[in-house]
């Protein structure tokens, strides 16, 4: 069984996948694909977004603790200032992205790539450090995911 923050960070990679590919494609003029990639991209991170609220409304009913960074010093500012600026980026990224998503989908292409430069790189950092942020907790740290397992069941 996968764990749910394993599961979140299968979602964030994918993204940061898609969303690398979907660049590729528009600086290489294919707009089908960089259209259908996009899509594909808002997609797993939506379902990450219904994941991660679904595991941490989990958590909260049933009185389980969030996992919090066990280390101490450099690493855990590190850890912090990555989990800081992913969570404020987060918020900030989905009324971006349904605005850029709605720009494209009406054709409105001047006005979606204006956005779509801050949209981007912001949606890239937050996937990929969704990821960073997994590795470093439960691979790095080896915070445990017992509680987190009873939740896929």
């Amino acid at each position: 069984m996968i764990s749910p923050p394993l599961l979140n960070a299968t979602l964030n990679g994918t993204s940061a996948v898609l969303l690398a590919t979907g660049y590729a494609m528009i600086r290489a003029k294919r707009v089908l694909a960089h259209k259908a990639c996009m899509l594909c991209a808002t997609l797993a991170s939506s379902a990450f977004l219904v994941s991660y609220v679904v595991y941490h409304y989990h958590l909260y009913a049933t009185g389980q603790p969030p996992v919090h960074f066990p280390g101490t010093g450099a690493p855990r500012y590190a850890y912090l200032t990555m989990l800081g600026t992913h969570t404020v980026l987060a918020a900030t990224l989905v009324p971006l992205i349904m605005v850029t998503l709605t720009r494209a989908l009406r054709s409105r292409f001047p006005s979606h790539k204006r956005i779509a430069r801050w949209t981007f790189p912001i949606w890239a950092y937050v996937s990929v450090t969704g990821v960073l942020i997994y590795v470093v907790l439960y691979d790095i740290y080896a915070a445990p995911v017992s509680s987190a397992l009873r939740l896929v069941r």
